[in-house]
């Protein structure tokens, strides 16, 4: 049963890190579109902060306690 626990864990993990990236794109490329900006800055910008936020919350996650 504890490797169900797991998988659950991680899966949900995965799902939370794909959903956060989608909701930092989709606002970066308004925004870009919005300033007409020749290089999509917030397109980038917004989800590479979202991941590095993801990444330290993994960590402390799956850190042992």
């Amino acid at each position: 049963m504890n490797k169900r626990n797991d998988l659950l864990k991680y899966a949900s993990m995965a799902t939370q890190f794909l959903v956060a990236i989608a909701f930092g794109l989709w606002p970066g490329i308004k925004a870009d579109e919005q300033m007409k900006n020749s290089m999509p800055v917030l397109s980038w910008l917004l989800p590479l902060l979202i991941i590095a936020g993801l990444m330290i919350k993994i960590a402390r996650d799956t850190s042992p306690k």
